[in-house]
């Protein structure tokens, strides 16, 4: 339901990035035999798996016709959960909840954020697909910081997170049509949103702490290096 190729972006110097470079999605492990067939069609020679342990056991095993590599973006951890869900709580709007929760995980999992860099810095030449379940949260977070760390503006980037409602729209409604209470609802309709002004937000924060993107990410471990070679791989 959810994906996108990152090509097509204006950077704010002028240039664009890529076509068939590197294609967001959410789990590519729902499609057909002809899905895989046209994936591989595409070019796709990586796939970088952000999901977890636990969601990796509870999918059916397959041996997909490419590389992967799964790369965790989040762990299990109680006291991130608990910072998580303080700032969901204390924020003013369900935008700023969604901006404050994702800065919590940024900070709390940099060294995964960093790794899933180094692995599509250092993946074989061909078309890169970034996934986990939706392809909304996790995903979104990467691939704004992939984007902005090709040069996109933010407001492009917040525009592109923000398609994740809309496309994700006939999962939300059967969730919805199977809810049994209002309270249940109102969360599956907080959790399947995408304001524009939450990527925003996150990517106005990231830099007032770190002073750009590529420095959080250094601060993570990526070596100047890698972030070159992810920037090539993006602009044109």
């Amino acid at each position: 339901l959810n994906v996108r190729d990152l090509g097509g972006h204006s950077t704010e110097d002028g240039g664009a990035t890529k076509f068939g470079a590197i294609v967001r999605a959410d789990s590519i492990r729902q499609l057909s035999e002809a899905g895989w067939a046209e994936l591989v069609a595409y070019g796709v020679a990586t796939i970088v798996d952000l999901r977890g342990r636990d969601e990796l056991a509870a999918d059916p095993p397959a041996e997909p016709p490419v590389q992967v590599v799964h790369v965790p973006f989040f762990v299990d951890d109680e006291e991130a959960q608990a910072e998580i869900e303080a700032a969901a709580k204390a924020a003013p709007t369900a935008a700023a909840a969604t901006r404050d929760v994702y800065l919590v995980f940024l900070e709390r999992f940099r060294a995964n954020v960093a790794t899933a860099i180094v692995a599509l810095a250092r993946a074989p030449a061909g078309t890169i697909v970034v996934h986990c379940a939706g392809g909304k949260d996790r995903t979104g977070l990467l691939t704004a910081l992939l984007l902005r760390l090709a040069g996109v503006g933010r407001a492009d980037i917040a525009a592109d997170y923000a398609l994740s409602e809309e496309r994700l729209r006939p999962r939300s409604d059967a969730w919805l049509a199977r809810a049994e209470t209002d309270a249940e609802r109102e969360r599956i309709r907080r959790g399947s949103a995408t304001p524009a002004e939450a990527m925003t937000g996150v990517l106005e924060e990231l830099e007032r702490r770190y002073g750009s993107v590529a420095a959080y990410l250094q601060a993570g471990g990526v070596t100047e290096a890698e972030l070159d070679r992810v920037r090539e791989r993006l602009v044109a």
